[in-house]
């Protein structure tokens, strides 16, 4: 099928509402709009150069963590939460209880995405990967009543207060499985020739139509974009997540879904998902180029301080694995006395390299500010 004679589906009448029932698209793809060529030539390549620093940059399975940390907290402030890059770092009990909720809600994000990329080891992106993965992300937060880890037998809805006056309705939970089934048939589809990139733009569109999960279904599928790349070897590492640029771009996002549903451009969003892929790239490459220069100006610094260079270079390591620590964090981690904790943080602090954030005189946060502001950008 072209892109351009794209059939979105068809509304089905319901108990006093219509539900969208969405076409199948496990079959071959191709259009003619030049656009699409010169943005899928440059989407590639950009991820072909993000693909170079990642694995080229020593150590970066330490900087991944950062950028998981990143999407967790873009994706979910997408979904409404509130937590900031470096609350998603603190422990809970530095977290003011009415952001708690919050905090959870990313932290589940956090360890959903590291069990779902570990996953790709041993199972392909699949349903019951997806399954899975929501299981951990709904763990003990306000969906946990919402059937965590199974395909909603239910209708859903987005906006307003019912599916009678909703901005859409997602298809009715009877279609729900055998187009999962087919979403999933089309990415594995070795017989049809769609370049990866297009494959998982039209696959996001579709996963956001059928909305197969109760609550979760953006997270989710915004993940599905980077274990799809990987699963592909597109990515090498988890290093590209979209969900800065889709936040970033909210409105134009959720338009282009919608546009494609009801006018059947989907021309349109293949476009904008492309553009979302170079313009991430390109900076996920600039932050690998920053945290290069960062490491080497730290590390100078590190190794300036005398006797203590030894500790101040195994305390920035740490720091860089957790950018928000207490001195006992040092103690612990590097292995020295409360005395030379507390003198190698405050060198650090002295150095401009970590920021005292409680403004208490116990029981104090320090953030490796330096590091945190490449990421929150």
């Amino acid at each position: 099928m072209k892109i351009e004679n794209f059939k979105s589906g068809g509304w089905k009448k319901q108990f006093q509402y219509r539900s969208f029932s969405p076409e199948a698209i496990n079959h071959e793809w191709t259009w003619d709009d030049s656009r699409i060529n010169v943005l899928l030539e440059q989407a590639t390549r950009a991820l072909g150069e993000l693909n170079a620093f990642s694995l080229i940059v020593p150590d970066v399975d330490l900087f991944l963590e950062m950028h998981i940390v990143k999407e967790a907290n873009k994706s979910s402030r997408i979904e409404g939460t509130k937590t900031e890059i470096d609350e998603a770092l603190m422990p809970e009990d530095a977290i003011a209880p009415e952001r708690r909720n919050d905090w959870h809600e990313v932290r589940n994000y956090i360890s959903a995405i590291n069990h779902a990329v570990a996953e790709l080891e041993r199972l392909p992106v699949s349903n019951r990967l997806l399954c899975q993965t929501h299981a951990i992300l709904m763990q003990g937060v306000r969906g946990e009543t919402k059937t965590p880890g199974e395909v909603r037998r239910a209708q859903n809805w987005i906006g307003g207060s019912g599916p009678m006056d909703a901005a859409f309705v997602p298809p009715h939970h009877d279609e729900v499985p055998e187009l999962m089934s087919d979403l999933e048939k089309f990415l594995h589809n070795e017989d049809i020739s769609v370049p990866e990139l297009i494959k998982i733009a039209i696959a996001h569109y579709q996963f956001e139509t059928i909305h197969p999960f109760n609550d979760g279904n953006g997270r989710i599928g915004r993940l599905l974009i980077t274990l799809y790349l990987i699963s592909r070897k597109a990515l090498h590492k988890p290093s590209l997540y979209l969900s800065e640029y889709l936040e970033r771009n909210r409105g134009t996002y959720i338009d282009g879904l919608m546009q494609a549903r009801l006018a059947n451009d989907l021309n349109h969003w293949v476009r904008f998902f492309l553009v979302g892929v170079l313009e991430t790239a390109q900076k996920g490459r600039v932050t690998f180029q920053s945290i290069l220069k960062l490491r080497q100006e730290a590390e100078r610094k590190a190794m300036s301080m005398g006797k203590r260079a030894p500790t101040a270079t195994a305390t920035l390591n740490l720091m860089f694995k957790r950018p928000v620590l207490a001195v006992k964090d040092v103690v612990q981690g590097v292995g020295v006395t409360q005395p030379t904790g507390d003198a190698v943080v405050s060198a650090f602090v002295s150095e401009g390299l970590l920021v005292e954030i409680t403004g208490q005189s116990r029981n104090r946060l320090f953030v490796f500010e330096p590091y945190l502001s490449l990421f929150d950008k």
